[in-house]
């Protein structure tokens, strides 16, 4: 049965509200969860934070008894396992509700259809794939967290329109304008784990935090550094958890690190360097859904030539900085036209007077 005009808008609600988990859910999904009956909604919720209830009990609790015969539309398919919080299959079960429509499957191993299923058994109406492609955009990370065990990799640039990112001595502030930087808070807002090298660390001494807007948390840090260079000093080791990536960890440099509350992890390359594959695996195990890096050409071009990256974020500005300038990405150059990198265009906008380009795997 094809969907309605007031299936997709309740839908298109929920997943407003599943929004508004942006920066405060990991390492659980973002999901809202619109309850109606009668043409009327009577229960709204979404997840807030991992530990707390789900986007349905909140839903449930707001709609009460009415909720006996309703329609719910969520953006994820309803638990079916206990977590921190009782299964929320079980719990719309309970609430005597007519039939549930699921933006999409959860792809965590642990429900992956089975909420619905159980759903059905129990009598109810079940219906999935409404605004699916929403649904998933909004949880790109924890899907493929939970599909292949990395996490989603997002990119940050800022560049002028030659395409150069500071001048030749290094100096690159500022490139774009207040209002692209403070879109920058953004992104490092809803990212698990901001990522950056040695290099963006000696150069700047970043905090590497988000700052200028209200969030619940702060991303994990970490820092792509082989030798250990990073002085236990730095601010990027204050504020969040600060994970160092080497190569043969020094014991006296990493003591100071860990003393300054670093945590080292030593992911050695067939190559000499950090191995990047590695370092991402390890984040998602440690519940990391989506990671934005803070990198200058090298780590960002590694990232890249290893096919580790699903989306660029880049801020044009209004300027040309010349031929002597620093580029936006080291990587090899392609043997022939045919095996260059390319991308498609997703999204792109003003920001002041800077404009800003989303783009991701073609």
């Amino acid at each position: 049965m094809p969907f309605t005009a007031d299936d997709h808008a309740h839908m298109a609600r929920a997943l407003r509200l599943a929004e508004r988990g942006l920066y405060s859910t990991t390492p659980n999904p973002r999901v809202g969860c619109v309850i109606v009956k009668n043409g009327q909604i009577i229960g709204e919720g979404w997840h807030q934070k991992a530990g707390e209830p789900h986007a349905e009990i909140n839903a449930l609790m707001q709609a009460g008894p009415a909720s006996l015969g309703s329609t719910v539309y969520v953006t994820l398919e309803p638990c079916s396992h206990h977590g921190r919080t009782p299964p929320c299959a079980d719990a719309l079960i309970g609430a005597g509700v007519a039939k549930v429509i699921a933006a999409m499957q959860d792809p965590n191993p642990h429900v992956s259809g089975s909420g619905l299923a159980r759903l059905k058994a129990a009598g109810i109406t079940v219906e999935h794939g409404l605004l699916a492609q929403q649904a998933h955009d909004l949880n790109a990370g924890f899907v493929k967290r939970m599909v292949l065990g990395h996490p989603y990799v997002r990119i940050k640039t800022a560049s002028s329109l030659d395409g150069k990112t500071a001048l030749s001595s290094g100096e690159s502030k500022w490139i774009t304008g207040e209002a692209a930087r403070a879109d920058v808070h953004r992104l490092r807002a809803r990212s698990c784990a901001i990522l950056a090298g040695i290099g963006t660390v000696l150069a700047d001494n970043p905090q590497l935090n988000v700052r200028g807007l209200e969030t619940s948390r702060q991303p994990v840090k970490v820092i792509v550094d082989s030798t250990l260079r990073t002085p236990p000093d730095a601010r990027v080791l204050q504020g969040a958890k600060t994970l160092v990536a080497c190569t043969e960890p020094d014991t006296k440099k990493a003591a100071a690190l860990e003393a300054a509350g670093a945590e080292i992890l030593c992911l050695p390359g067939a190559d000499g360097r950090v191995n990047l594959h590695a370092l991402l695996s390890r984040l998602a195990h440690k519940g990391v859904n989506e990671v934005m890096t803070e990198a200058g050409s090298r780590l960002n071009g590694a990232l890249l030539a290893a096919g580790l990256v699903d989306e660029w974020v880049q801020y044009v500005a209004p300027c040309l900085l010349g031929s002597a300038a620093r580029p936006l990405f080291d990587i090899p150059q392609p043997a022939t036209m045919p095996e260059r990198l390319t991308w498609k265009l997703a999204d792109q906008r003003m920001f002041g007077s800077d404009l800003r380009f989303v783009w991701r795997k073609a």
